[in-house]
C-alpha cells in the first residue's frame, strides 16, 4: 500500500508530505520510527525535506506515535530554520538528530539520525543516555 501523500499550509505556502512507520532496535528494544517527507511547492520536483523520528522516551510511553498535522509542521518549520530551501529543484535536505535536534519542537517526538532499513539502529545517543 503506497502512503498517501497529504497538504498542509504554512505563512501562505502549500506544503506536501507524507509519514512511514517502520521499526528500529535501541539497546535491545524494537522502537516504533516514522519517516517524513515533504515537498514545497514544486511538489515533488522541488528539493525534499527527511526527518526520522522517535516518540519521545518517556517513563510510560506507548510506542505507537504517528505525526500530527502540528508535528509535521514543526518539522517542516525546523526544516525552514535549518535551510531547507523547497523552492530549489531536486536534491534532498535531511534533518538529523545531531545537527538538527535541539531546534525541533514536537513534543512527542525526538529527531534521530537518518535509519534506513537493513542498518543496525542505534539512532540516537541521547535515546541511549535516557534509558540508562
Amino acid at each position: 500500500m503506497r502512503a498517501r501523500l497529504r497538504q498542509i499550509h504554512i505563512d501562505g505556502h502549500t506544503y506536501m508530505w507524507r509519514a512511514a512507520l517502520h521499526r528500529v532496535q535501541v539497546n535491545g528494544f524494537s522502537h516504533r520510527a516514522v519517516y517524513v517527507r515533504a515537498w514545497g511547492p514544486g511538489g515533488k520536483n522541488s528539493q525534499k525535506l527527511e526527518a526520522d523520528l522517535l516518540s519521545a522516551p518517556g517513563p510510560y510511553v506507548v510506542d505507537n506515535g504517528y505525526p500530527t498535522p502540528a508535528d509535521v509542521r514543526a518539522v517542516i518549520i525546523c526544516g525552514l530554520k535549518s535551510g531547507w530551501q523547497p523552492e530549489q529543484r531536486g536534491g534532498t535536505f535531511v534533518l538529523s538528530d545531531r545537527e538538527h535536534g535541539a531546534n525541533l519542537a514536537a513534543p512527542g517526538f525526538q529527531l534521530t539520525n537518518p535509519v534506513r532499513p537493513g542498518e543496525s539502529a542505534d539512532p540516537t545517543t541521547r535515546e541511549a543516555q535516557q534509558r540508562r
